[in-house]
Order: C-alpha cells, then structure tokens, then sequence
C-alpha cells in the first residue's frame, strides 16, 4: 500500500492548495492538456463534455463541472505527479474540491525542502509504507471522511497510485516476474496495479457516498522515448531548481459510477469498516479477486492509450479536440494565501538548521 499523508483541515487545505498551483506559475510554468475518453469504458458522450468544459466570455477553459465526490488514480511516473494531479483537481467545479483532497504520497517527501515542512505544519499525516499495519488507521479515517462529507453535502477527493511506486529500471523487472509467476499479461509502460488498498478504500466510501466517482487519469509527459523513465527526465529538481519543467502534462481522462461500475461488491448492508472484514471471508475473496481483474484490464487499456500516444501524439484515433489549461491560480486572493503557505514552512526550515 502507498504511503499516505491526509490532510485535517479544509480550511488549511486550500492554503496549501493554493500555494501548490502558485509555486508551479511562477517557477515552473506548464499547461494542462485534457482529453475525454469517448470509445470505451469510463467514457463521456459528446454532451457530457460540453457541459462540463467551463470557458468565460474569451473562450478560455476556467475550470471543469466534474462530480465533486470522487476518487483519483493514475498511472506513477515522477515525484511530481501528486502535485499536477492536485494541480488539476484546482479546476475541478466551483465548490472548491481542492480544499477537501486527502492525497497518497511517499512519506518521504514530508522532508522535501519548504514545500514538505509547510505540509507537516499544516497537518499532514504521514503512514508507513505496509497494508498491513496502515489499513485499519487508513478505512477508520476513510469512512469517517466519507460519512462526514456526504452528511454535511461537502466535496471529497481522495488520490492514490495504484502502481505504488515509480515505474523505473528497478521497479519494471519486479513487475515483470510478478507477471510471469501468476500468468498475467505484462505492460510496457506502466507497472501491474496493486488492487488491494484502492478495493478496500472504495468500499469505505462507497458504503457512505452513493454517488462516488472514480475518476482515471492517464498522464503523458512530453520529452521521454518510449520505453524510457520518466523520473530520468523530470526530476523534483530539475523542475523547480534548473528550470525544466514539463512544457505540457498530457492527461487523458475516465470516469465510473463506483457503486454500478465497479465490481466491489453489494454495499447495501455492509456498514464495517475494511479492516473488519474477514481475509478468509469466501465472498470477499471472490471480489476481490474480480476487482484484481477489473483494474488489471483498466491498466492493460492504458498501457494501450500510452503506446498509441507515442505513436500518434493523440490518445484516440477520433474524438474531440483536447482543451488546454494553464497552471495559474484564479483569484488575487489566492495568491495571498500562496504567501502565507511560506510563512510556517520557513519558520519550519531556520528551526530545522537551528536545530542542525
């Protein structure tokens, strides 16, 4: 299972959200370039799209009328991706879902210079990186989440990466033996999905959110060959300290129904928490076991979008035009409380070398 850092409060949240959109504008300036899956699963019809593109009077996309209680997933590239996903999730609706976004990252990353001492300040939880010493804290945590979101009507969006770590040199021939031992068709660019933390997570929330989305992403940065590393090309470092952002992140875009799409089995009398259903709970093992096909194959089509990309530079062979977002915040107020993220974080740094 991931590693996890949630964030307690909305109010905080939008600060640091903020702060987030602001530091990429101004020193590491990229676009959001969205695309709409049209032909299969998770698809959008022509309509959908339309209503949920936003533009003002100049024609510009401002934001994106998406459901605003949903889960997200990606494929795992580089260190950044939490932080474009996040930065994406700033455009979702008008109700500010980016202040209610409790965000899977790597613990380690609660030590990034600035950015990860402000999270700590303002926060953050950080697990550890094992199901099974986190699961019981992480359902618990999920469900009261849940429970208080649909209640009081508020947004909700919780990320994670099922891949759960990076694809890289050391992370594909692990992949590829898991392949090869169980049978299973291996990917070229991605890693196999671990199923179990998303399959139980759904669970938690679905159960108290009946309408929750699961919303894919699967994301293209510009520059690496095929079958090359991302992580080797746009590091933490080489994106805000040398000045090499990605120009553009390529994002294509799925949407499911989690309670009719998924095969997480019947919710309607199930009020436990994960980590109290039985392991050897013969139904339980039967759905997971369909949920492990179900995003295996969901994996495999991305696999297929990523190869076609690299080949076509498009994700589909028809569909619509994508729209392109730049990376800015919207409000003048929000740029106010991007300054104020800084003020903790770097009380959080002289304290650290005081410390030193």
């Amino acid at each position: 299972m991931r590693e996890f850092a949630i964030q307690k409060e909305p109010s905080d949240a939008c600060v640091v959200s903020d702060a987030l959109v602001g530091i990429i504008s101004w020193f590491a300036p990229t676009s959001l370039r969205i695309s709409f899956e049209t032909e299969g699963k998770g698809s959008f019809s022509a309509e959908d799209i339309e209503k949920l593109v936003v533009r003002n009077e100049a024609g510009d996309v401002i934001s994106l009328n998406l459901p605003t209680k949903f889960v997200l997933i990606s494929n795992h590239q580089i260190y950044a991706d939490w932080w474009y996903a996040w930065c994406l999730i700033y455009f979702v609706g008008v109700q500010g879902v980016h202040r209610y976004v409790y965000i899977t990252l790597k613990k380690s990353l609660q030590w990034i210079p600035i950015v990860g001492w402000g999270m700590q300040l303002y926060g953050f939880i950080f697990l550890a990186r094992s199901w099974a010493s986190d699961r019981s804290q992480l359902a618990s945590h999920l469900s009261a989440l849940g429970k208080r979101a649909e209640e009081e009507d508020k947004p909700f969006c919780f990320l994670l990466y099922p891949e759960g770590t990076l694809v890289s040199p050391n992370t594909r021939p692990i992949s590829k033996k898991f392949a090869e031992k169980e049978g299973i068709a291996d990917l070229n660019h991605l890693l196999l999905p671990r199923s179990t933390g998303l399959y139980y997570s759904l669970r938690s929330l679905a159960a108290r959110i009946p309408e929750l989305k699961l919303i894919d992403l699967t994301v293209v940065y510009p520059g690496i060959p095929p079958m090359k590393y991302g992580q080797d090309y746009y590091t933490l470092r080489s994106i805000f300290m040398d000045g090499v952002p990605p120009p553009v992140i390529h994002i294509h875009l799925k949407m499911f129904n989690v309670a009719t799409h998924l095969p997480i089995g019947d919710l309607t009398s199930d009020t436990r928490i994960p980590y109290e259903l039985s392991r050897q709970d013969e139904n339980v093992l039967e759905e997971k076991k369909a949920f492990d096909v179900w995003l295996r194959e969901l994996w495999q089509e991305k696999d297929i979008l990523i190869t076609r990309f690299l080949e076509t530079r498009s994700f589909r062979e028809i569909g619509m035009c994508p729209i392109e977002i730049p990376v800015k915040l919207r409000r003048k107020r929000e740029v106010l409380d991007a300054f104020c993220f800084f003020l903790p974080a770097g009380v959080g740094y002289l304290w650290g070398m005081i410390r030193q």
